[in-house]
């Protein structure tokens, strides 16, 4: 008998759909769900079932444990333990995405998840590792998200092919996948750092950069107070980590401003120079116009009035969360105009901002 197919996207009744396939996955069935890569056969790993059927979609027994797939990125949790800080950072950064994630977890830790969950340890682990993933894509996102039990996947044919599949009960098609290819595989290092396992979606130039962890000042043309704030951070930074502001990159941090009505390529105020000469060398600063690439880039938005915040949510209404001017108490009033002494003083005021703020964010960025 031919499995269900339901074009989710389509139809009038969303909540009802993915109701039914939480229901069917908690009665042991299988369901196919989209997600950014490619369809994925879910079922519940502590129904038996489920996890037989599953095994014949793949191809047979004795292969390595299924892949666990999250809802939400912080449930990763409850089957590893404490992640660690090179673990928090690549959850924070890649999920959700595509990329799955493998975990050493200590001996004590396994036994009494997998005691918590019902199922076998070598269920879960394999050789005291396990692998995660947490899909970008509302649909296998809530239904993961309602299912009080690990939900296990393994890569299904599109929807047309894998209803004359007998193993599959039900299909939520949601149209081609983002990518349509496998998710890229990291090993978390005890140690700390990772390794590449499988190049999939993202390979390790893709990695490298989103693991960066980018700053960006916001004013108006980009020639006074963000490149100000931008050299100021780029050696309050540099002087943290005790390296050189020319080796900030290699430590993974990117400090940038740009201007919300800023012409590209314009130098910096004189005075701006001369406020801090001893400090960093403004003469080579051209300006940049703020864009949605650019907002995309940043972890953490840092801009000089009110205003520019509205020009960075209008442009990318997500960004609100991590976007704060960087005087809490109100604007920076632009100098433009102003003599040297006015930059000057404008300089000491934003060193303290920025000593302050970076204090605030940069350890939980990074």
């Amino acid at each position: 008998m031919a499995a269900t197919v339901v074009p989710i996207f389509e139809v009038g009744d969303y909540d009802a759909q993915i109701t039914r396939a939480v229901e069917l996955l908690t009665s042991g069935g299988i369901v196919v769900l989209p997600t950014e890569t490619v369809y994925g056969a879910a079922g519940r790993l502590d129904q038996p079932q489920a996890v037989a059927r599953l095994n014949a979609i793949r191809g047979g027994e004795g292969k390595k444990p299924f892949t666990i797939h999250l809802a939400h990125r912080d449930d990763a949790k409850n089957y590893v333990g404490e992640v660690g800080e090179t673990g928090a950072r690549l959850m924070k950064k890649l999920w959700p995405g595509p990329v799955a994630l493998t975990f050493d977890v200590p001996a004590e830790v396994r036994g009494q998840v997998a005691k918590r969950m019902g199922v076998t340890e070598a269920d879960l682990y394999d050789n005291g590792s396990i692998t995660l993933r947490c899909p970008d894509h509302i649909v296998a996102n809530d239904v993961i998200g309602r299912i009080p039990a690990p939900v296990v996947v393994t890569a299904a044919s599109q929807p047309s092919t894998a209803a004359k599949n007998e193993n599959i009960d039900f299909i939520l098609d949601a149209g081609p996948t983002k990518f349509s290819r496998p998710s890229t595989i990291l090993r978390v290092k005890s140690e700390g750092g990772y390794e590449i396992v499988r190049a999939g979606v993202y390979d390790e130039r893709i990695i490298e950069r989103m693991l960066r962890t980018t700053i960006l000042f916001v004013c108006s043309g980009n020639t006074c107070r963000s490149p100000m704030a931008e050299a100021i951070a780029r050696r309050v930074l540099a002087d943290q980590l005790r390296v050189s502001e020319d080796e900030l990159e290699q430590k993974g941090i990117i400090v940038l401003s740009a201007g919300s009505f800023a012409m590209p390529g314009a130098r910096a105020a004189a005075p701006a120079i001369e406020a801090l000469r001893g400090v960093s060398d403004l003469t080579r600063h051209r300006s940049r116009p703020l864009t949605v690439e650019l907002i995309h880039q940043a972890d953490v938005i840092f801009t000089m009035s009110r205003s520019h915040n509205a020009a960075v949510t209008a442009l990318v209404p997500s960004a609100a969360e991590k976007t704060t001017t960087l005087d809490p108490a109100g604007d920076i009033d632009d100098p433009i105009g102003g003599d040297t002494a006015l930059y000057q003083k404008l300089a000491g005021e934003l060193r303290v901002l920025v000593e302050k703020r970076l204090a605030e964010k940069i350890p939980v960025l990074i």
